[in-house]
């Protein structure tokens, strides 16, 4: 049920902005199909907020996002099962796209943001921090801090790299400066530092935990062997770690399945995979290497294909299959990908949003039940990655 009170009906993108959870567009399609009952109020008069841009929409009174929330293992901290990630801003997604992502995000039901201090370093022109900025201005601008569980990452920015105690304890701050905000909810070590031991890099988290600054730490980008070391070194203090933050995805499975993922079961902590969609492949929107040629993701894609020999797995073959299940539920490919990660026990796999009108699909991802037959599929095409 939907009920809309307002001089002016709202427009397409009104609805997909402000109600991306409670509207789903149909892959190729304008229309919108209701996909659960909501009961929503407008008052007449000027909006200046998310949606608003001025018209007669001024306010959801009443909505019901039924985006359901997971338990982060070991911790009290409920999350939506789908993170956001902040990669995108301040790099391809400007300030004004930026924030019209993450209004839609939190709208749509979402909790989890994931930024890092290294972003967006790669590309021309930017030397990291960009992302945290943009996420810094956003928090001042409406006011939402308290909506989001923030997650960030230390140890790779090109100014100062690195797990030395000063070095991290600097970056913190500068971190926080950005993100307008005194304390991170989730604080990653990005990347090991063999030349710190993991016994200092464990007093370096208990001492940030105990400076108040953090909450809880989190390891991303460990050899499983250290990472095994950091987390029975830690065990029964508060600088043990929380989550996990590995590569995993369809195109991307041995890594984790044969070692991350034995580690999150053996230790019982939350598992955040990073290129959940595979640089964008897992979106559908590419149908071939020549697809992509040119894309700003392209650089980070070109790992998926592997060689050209006759035995190397295809990464098209999963897009195929991905697209067609996406079919069958009508629903975007994003969705089923991120479905699957969920399917296999991951607390809140990271994807990234360029524009509003991909907000909706990775919520949609939440509530996406795949059958024993997708997920035996999926698993089938994606074999060899």
């Amino acid at each position: 049920m939907l009920a809309i009170y307002t001089d002016q009906p709202p427009t397409y993108d009104d609805i997909l902005h402000l109600f991306p959870i409670v509207f789903r567009r149909r892959p190729g399609h304008r229309e919108f199909t209701l996909e659960r009952s909501a009961v929503v109020g407008w008052r007449s008069g000027r909006s200046d907020g998310p949606g608003g841009h001025g018209r007669s929409v001024d306010s959801m009174t009443e909505s019901t996002p039924t985006v359901p929330r997971v338990e982060i293992p070991g911790t009290d901290l409920k999350v939506a099962p789908v993170s956001l990630g902040g990669n995108t801003f301040g790099w391809t997604s400007d300030a004004d796209e930026s924030f019209a992502v993450l209004d839609a995000f939190l709208a749509g039901g979402g909790s989890v943001i994931d930024t890092a201090d290294m972003y967006s370093q790669w590309a021309d022109g930017l030397s990291g921090g960009e992302s945290e900025s943009v996420l810094g201005e956003w928090f001042a601008a409406s006011g939402k801090r308290s909506d989001v569980v923030l997650a960030t990452k230390v140890g790779a920015i090109q100014s100062a790299p690195g797990l030395e105690r000063g070095v991290v304890d600097r970056n913190l701050d500068d971190s926080l400066e950005r993100l307008r905000t005194d304390v991170v909810d989730l604080y990653y070590y990005h990347y090991d530092d063999e030349s710190v031991g993991i016994e200092d890099q464990v007093a370096t988290a208990a001492a940030l935990i105990e400076s108040g600054r953090v909450k809880r730490i989190g390891l991303s980008n460990y050899p499983p062997e250290r990472m095994r070391e950091f987390l029975t070194l830690a065990a029964g203090s508060a600088a043990v770690p929380a989550a996990i933050q590995p590569q995993y995805s369809l195109l991307a499975r041995s890594d984790y399945e044969e070692g991350y993922g034995l580690v999150a079961e053996e230790y019982g902590v939350g598992v955040f995979s990073y290129f959940s969609l595979a640089s964008g492949l897992l979106t559908g929107k590419y149908a071939s290497r020549e697809d992509i040629a040119g894309a700003a993701r392209e650089g980070m894609a070109a790992g998926y294909f592997g060689d050209d020999s006759a035995d190397a797995p295809d990464p098209f073959a999963v897009v195929e299959a991905v697209r067609d299940i996406a079919a069958e539920h009508e629903v975007e490919p994003s969705s089923v990908a991120l479905a699957w990660l969920i399917a296999k026990g991951v607390t809140a796999p990271i994807a990234s949003a360029r524009t509003v009108e991909q907000v909706a699909p990775l919520l949609a991802a939440t509530t996406l039940q795949l059958s024993d037959e997708n997920i035996s599929r999926l698993d089938s095409a994606s074999t060899g990655f």
